[in-house]
């Protein structure tokens, strides 16, 4: 940040009067002030201490950087890939069908004892009923086109049912079938082999953390995650 210099009320040594008419001129060099050295331990630890500073508050306001541990986004994204995730979009608006999400455990999750973050895809927003039948995903009755998936759901289920529940925990959906004002329901692209909302229920907007958009590794696949999905 630039600061601006104070006035001053002192003049340049040029300006300053002369106590008689004629000045003396002395061809003797005054000897200029010895440039300050700083110690170099002191230079490194404050560039080092800034670069911290600076690291720490990307991380925590703007961006970071996250690795997939699991198969649960196969084919989109494989195991080990590394991602920026985008933590300032959803400060200005809301997740959109379709956006490939980082969340940290829902008080469901927290139930059963998760602490990791998970990454999936918004499916259903708020407002929205959403049920798969026959292997495809239909949201309010209108069929989800998914081109990015390898395979069909193979279970049948609604929002409309009783209950998301796997075999140890059952969650009820609300009485209505519709998600509930700023919930979202995520699922992974793996369909078949990720532990997503039609077992625990919708996610909250404040358990989100960002959106993925960079993936940087590998270096061969390094690029944007994939198009937005065209769901029309």
């Amino acid at each position: 940040m630039d600061y601006e210099q104070p006035p001053s009320d002192s003049k340049h040594p040029s300006e300053v009067e002369s106590s008689s008419e004629y000045e003396e001129v002395s061809d003797i060099p005054q000897s200029a002030p010895e440039p300050k050295v700083e110690n170099p331990w002191a230079e490194t630890i404050k560039t080092i201490g800034l670069s911290v500073l600076l690291a720490f508050g990307i991380r925590t306001f703007v961006a970071e950087a996250r690795y997939i541990p699991s198969g649960s986004m196969l084919p989109t994204l494989q195991i080990n890939d590394r991602l920026i995730i985008d933590k300032v979009s959803y400060l200005f608006a809301d997740p959109v069908r379709g956006d490939v999400v980082v969340f940290n455990p829902t008080a469901q999750l927290e139930k059963e004892k998760y602490k990791d973050a998970f990454i999936k895809r918004v499916i259903g927003l708020p407002g929205d009923r959403v049920a798969v039948k026959g292997g495809k995903v239909y949201v309010n009755g209108k069929l989800l086109p998914e081109n990015y998936l390898d395979e069909p759901s193979a279970k049948d289920w609604s929002t409309n049912d009783r209950y998301a529940s796997d075999e140890l925990y059952q969650v009820p959906w609300p009485a209505d079938g519709i998600i509930p004002k700023d919930q979202y329901l995520v699922l992974g692209d793996n369909r078949n082999n990720s532990y997503d909302s039609h077992y625990w229920g919708f996610v909250p907007k404040d358990k989100i953390v960002g959106k993925a958009v960079v993936r940087f590794w590998p270096i061969d696949r390094a690029g944007g995650i994939d198009p937005q999905p065209d769901y029309r």
